[in-house]
């Protein structure tokens, strides 16, 4: 396993996240559902290490954090997309290099010098991407990619993502997508008011749900 989470807990002023057990396999894409104020971000940013847990811990390899709206540097793309290496200690020549790269898989390699505030959000969340997987991190944490992007922008990050699973990269992804997470998904994790209510692979959840709340939830009603 490249990603686990034990008795991970963190409770803020009238809300309590736990999750019991969380392990992530190289090339799996676990996906994340609930309803909003379920926990879906707070998980996220704890499996990155942007938070620290009051209880329960978190291990495994390399991990890269991006939030729904990725912020950008007022600097060109390839500098954007360089920035992620440089802050992990990658020299500057190797970090052009892989953000070059990463800039030809997304699509970008025509844009590379271009002002990043410049781009569309489809193309803002692609260099995000780009940025991210110059890092070369083991897992990718993604709350919600593709919420703000038209259906081609969103298929193509999709596709992206799929890549980096093949890569061998886990990637856990909160979505509120149920077409995405059919798509994209291997395992489910459903929270609700900051429970991890149940668990599985994607095909058994939306088949045969177990638990009344996942029930209600993917049948498209509102669970709070």
């Amino acid at each position: 396993m490249i990603l686990k989470a034990e008795d991970l807990t963190l409770a803020f002023p009238g809300f309590r996240l736990r999750v019991p057990r969380l392990a992530l396999a190289p090339g799996e894409v676990l996906v994340v559902l609930g309803p909003s104020g379920s926990g879906k971000t707070t998980l996220l940013r704890l499996l990155a290490g942007l938070l620290p847990p009051e209880g329960g811990r978190v291990t495994g390899g390399l991990r890269v954090y991006l939030p729904q709206t990725p912020p950008l540097l007022h600097r060109s793309v390839l500098d954007n997309a360089a920035f992620g290496p440089l802050l992990h200690g990658v020299p500057r020549e190797e970090a052009r290099r892989r953000a070059q790269a990463r800039l030809k898989e997304v699509g970008l390699e025509a844009l590379a010098h271009r002002p990043a505030h410049r781009l569309s959000a489809g193309e803002a969340a692609r260099l995000a991407l780009a940025r991210a997987l110059a890092v070369e991190p083991e897992v990718l944490l993604l709350d919600e990619p593709t919420a703000n992007l038209d259906p081609a922008n969103a298929l193509r990050v999709e596709a992206l993502l799929r890549r980096a699973a093949e890569e061998g990269r886990g990637v856990v992804l909160a979505t509120h997508n149920l077409f995405q997470a059919r798509r994209l998904g291997h395992r489910l994790l459903f929270l609700h008011r900051g429970e991890a209510v149940e668990e599985g692979p994607v095909a058994e959840v939306f088949a045969a749900p177990k638990d009344p709340r996942t029930q209600a939830f993917l049948r498209g009603e509102l669970v709070f």
